[in-house]
């Protein structure tokens, strides 16, 4: 999950809901730049840990790689270290009413409009959530490991994204900077569905050009899974607080959905993962339906754009053009084109939606 506020100081600082949260914004943004140090010194430093330096030495392979061979922005962006001395760069504050699945968003003039507010701070996370609690707000907070301020200042690599596999922050690199190549206001499913893509196909062509199997697909079947799981929940909660029902009611039905959920993952896990445990701690925390307000936000898309991708014969620069003509439409209209090239929606159901199959 990513912060996008930090472009709004460019283009206006009142846009930002209060001056505390604008002040606290720019004093973290100010502080991420005071601390940049420049990749290289960092490697030719005799004192630096040898495996900061093998890790960083590869991010910067693969920063070069996303340039030369995918076509991403050629700038300082991810040149540069930074360490963070915590956990996660961000914290993000999910909110969504109790009794709907759509999120309450916050909107801002260059990045539109997003699901989340992000803090720099833990402390301020946590409060504004209590804040959003007491309104009687379903709320989440989640910790980031990166962000992207979309090309407005050059972002460094976090010590916040070094707790993640190679792979995973090779992935980040090519992901945060296919932000920077496209953005779409007020549209984060297909801003995070492209993103996506472009990091799944730039990992798979980097691992490739290294001379490396493509990775596994297991993980990625689990995760594709766990996230339909998700979503499913969310229609079925969804479907509860359109039918007519007192607060009480839509509360006990509300809690039902979510102990069904537990016990189809449970299912799901022990009689075709073998067991394997890495949901079983989100699983056990509060569920709510602002927790699960970021499943299907990253992917949602990602089988449009792998058809454009291959419409494009697999060449980025046709590809990216492709997608910009995609970007330019009205937003009901590019949903109904990505629905069109996605080949998990029926005809029946892109018709039903006013949109022509």
């Amino acid at each position: 999950m990513r912060l996008w506020c930090f472009a709004a100081l460019i283009s206006g600082l009142a846009a930002c809901s209060t001056l505390r949260y604008t002040a606290h914004v720019a004093r973290g943004q100010v502080s991420l730049l005071m601390h940049r140090q420049s990749v290289s010194r960092v490697v030719d430093d005799p004192a630096a840990d040898e495996t900061l330096r093998r890790r960083l030495q590869q991010a910067q392979a693969a920063r070069r790689f996303a340039s030369d061979r995918l076509g991403l922005p050629r700038n300082r962006s991810y040149t540069t270290y930074v360490d963070l001395h915590r956990p996660y760069v961000t914290w993000n504050v999910f909110a969504a009413p109790e009794f709907s699945v759509e999120p309450i968003e916050h909107c801002f003039p260059v990045s539109g409009c997003v699901a989340y507010l992000g803090f720099f701070e833990q402390s301020l996370a946590d409060e504004t959530a209590v804040k959003s609690r007491a309104l009687g707000n379903d709320t989440q907070v989640e910790g980031a490991a990166a962000y992207s301020t979309l090309g407005w200042f050059a972002d460094p690599i976090l010590s916040s994204m070094l707790r993640s596999a190679d792979d995973e922050l090779d992935g980040v690199i090519f992901h945060e900077l296919a932000h920077q190549q496209l953005y779409v206001k007020d549209d984060t499913a297909f801003n995070e569905s492209f993103a996506s893509f472009v990091q799944q196909e730039g990992l798979r062509e980097w691992r490739a050009a290294r001379g490396l199997p493509t990775a596994g697909s297991g993980d990625d079947d689990r995760d594709r899974a766990f996230t339909a799981l998700a979503l499913d929940l969310r229609e079925r909660l969804r479907a509860i607080y359109a039918r007519p029902g007192t607060p009480d009611e839509m509360r006990l039905a509300k809690s039902q959905e979510i102990s069904a959920f537990r016990e189809r993952y449970v299912t799901l896990r022990d009689e075709h993962w073998k067991g394997d445990k890495r949901y079983d701690r989100w699983v056990a925390a509060s569920i709510n339906n602002a927790s699960l307000l970021p499943f299907g936000l990253y992917d949602r898309w990602i089988p449009a754009f792998a058809a454009v991708f291959e419409k494009s014969a697999r060449q980025w620069p046709a590809f990216f053009e492709a997608v910009l003509k995609l970007s330019r439409l009205p937003k009901a209209e590019r949903e109904c084109r990505l629905s069109a090239l996605s080949s998990t929606v029926p005809a029946a159901q892109l018709q039903s939606s006013g949109c022509v199959g």
